[in-house]
């Protein structure tokens, strides 16, 4: 299907909002009120009761209703939190659908089948809760886009209703960060609706809910994924991505299929997206046979900001393994496929502002110790648009949230240091010395420990270094073909627990 053409510049079209959006901070906001004095009682500030798993009388775990469709629009069902950069702004934010529900051990497969909408009910029961009984094509997609300043946000909207093969399965939730006045709505369409009635923010309209938020209150990537972990409401499915990314055709079949083939509820579908030029015939068909695949990582940081792993760029060939997707041991934050469940029992941490990198080592490790497993796509659903070639000039005028850099200095440190210390990363610090706030349910599952993790993929977390050359074991299919053999009769994720695997570089004394 062919889809609006995107401008060669950024900012266009400013215009009316369509629908009812959740522009809900208060606008105490400004850099006067800022005393770096408040940075250390930011936590203090933002401490709540921290919901339990939810379970019945008889110790089972009871999962929220779902309603489909969905929306958190009409909901009185939001609570108000303070905001992690300045300390004193008050947000008004939808709560969580459900507290974690793995209730600190492996979820069951009972458990997780109680996750999950289905666009249409059950024909004698009248559920829409069907588990696996409701077919494919109709399990419901909740798609969750964070979005600073970007024009091309609704175009990524219109790209994933338009090309989906079934779109009245799809919801989006978007956390859009922009200057009013200036930026486009992510939820305005790109031409009048009388004009043309055919765009999917005309057509879909109700499936989309748009959380505003004043660009100036923007403190990264981590606490606004955070908002939009809120915006979930049950739906069977859960992906994430970028704002400027383009979707091929019938993507959310194809994207359900490659999840279902793994045979692992545990599975969690994610990759760094390939570039979009020359990724897409003008019919939405991909024209790539490659996939990349998460196996390269290694420390940066230091001085003030405290040793971390950043992933680097990753091989792109022809897959290895065929037929399936492939296992890896890392994710990515640019696009995550999984059931709903990853949501609920893995949401982003609302106390790390101003991070970047090291958002994803947080939700990896923290996912794996919950029972999920990494794998590559087989096939590419999506595209990148990057800023290089035919796109670096339009790109390139995209804002970022950097911009608030001095704005909230020394909030980004304290932060990491958080991090670190939830998923065990820094043994050399105090663990008294960081914040420890809602780690309950920002922290980490029972499954696995994160120490399991380090030592399977060689990460000294003590020397800050990383074993070399971990690409040959994970991209040539090797750690596929071990661990995929100690996959859970039930589908239950992989048993690590008969895992004695520990990786060694195999070519020490050649380069990366």
């Amino acid at each position: 299907m062919a889809l609006p053409e995107v401008p060669k510049g950024a900012g266009v079209g400013v215009g009316r909002h369509l629908g009812e959006n959740l522009n809900l901070a208060k606008d105490e906001w400004s850099v006067e009120n800022i005393d770096e004095a408040q940075i250390p009682a930011i936590a203090d500030t933002l401490r709540r009761h921290v919901p339990k798993s939810p379970s019945g009388a008889n110790g089972a775990i009871q999962v929220p209703d779902h309603k489909w469709p969905a929306s958190v629009r009409y909901e009185n069902n939001f609570e108000t939190i303070v905001h992690p950069g300045d300390g004193h702004t008050t947000m008004s934010v939808p709560k969580f659908w459900s507290p974690p529900i793995h209730n600190g051990v492996l979820m069951t497969r009972e458990t997780a089948m109680k996750v999950g909408s289905c666009n249409e009910p059950d024909k004698v029961t009248g559920s829409i809760v069907r588990g696996d009984d409701c077919p494919p094509d109709e399990r419901t997609i909740y798609f969750a886009i964070a979005s600073y300043r970007d024009f091309q946000c609704r175009y990524t909207v219109e790209s994933a209703f338009l090309r989906a093969k079934n779109p009245k399965r799809i919801r989006i939730g978007v956390v859009d960060q922009i200057v009013n006045g200036e930026d486009p709505a992510c939820d305005e369409p790109i031409e009048p609706c009388d004009q043309n009635p055919n765009q999917a923010l005309c057509l879909y309209k109700d499936r989309v809910d748009v959380y505003e938020m004043e660009a100036d209150l923007s403190v990264g990537p981590v606490f606004a994924r955070h908002i939009g972990h809120r915006l979930y409401r049950g739906e069977y499915y859960y992906t994430q991505s970028d704002a400027h990314v383009t979707w091929t055709q019938d993507w959310d079949a194809d994207i359900i299929q490659q999840m279902e083939d793994t045979r692992n509820e545990m599975a969690v579908l994610t990759t760094y997206l390939t570039d979009v030029q020359g990724s897409i015939d003008e019919n939405g068909h991909s024209l790539r046979n490659t996939r990349p695949i998460m196996c390269n990582t290694d420390y940066e940081g230091g001085g003030n900001q405290a040793s971390h792993l950043r992933h680097g760029s990753q091989p792109e060939r022809v897959p290895t393994i065929h037929g399936v997707s492939q296992m890896q041991p890392y994710w990515a934050a640019g696009f995550s496929f999984s059931r709903g469940h990853f949501v609920v029992n893995v949401p982003y941490d609302a106390l790390q502002p101003m991070i970047f990198q090291g958002e994803e080592m947080s939700i990896g490790i923290r996912g794996f110790t919950v029972g999920y497993d990494m794998y590559a796509p087989e096939r590419s659903v999506c595209f990148h648009h990057y800023a290089v070639g035919n796109n670096a000039k339009t790109r390139n005028k995209v804002p970022h949230f950097w911009e608030h850099a001095r704005t909230y200095k020394g909030i980004g440190i304290k932060a990491m240091d958080r991090l670190l210390g939830i998923v065990h990363m820094n043994p050399e610090v105090d663990p008294t010395s960081w914040d420890h706030t809602e780690e309950e349910l920002y922290g980490l599952g029972s499954v696995r420990t994160p120490e399991k993790f380090y030592e399977t993929f060689g990460i000294d977390v003590v020397n800050k270094k990383t074993e070399n050359h971990l690409c040959r074991f994970v991209d040539k299919g090797g750690m596929h073909r071990q661990f995929t053999k100690l996959l859970r009769p039930d589908g239950m994720g992989v048993d690590y627990d008969r895992i004695t695997y520990k990786f060694k570089d195999p070519a020490p004394n050649e380069p990366r």
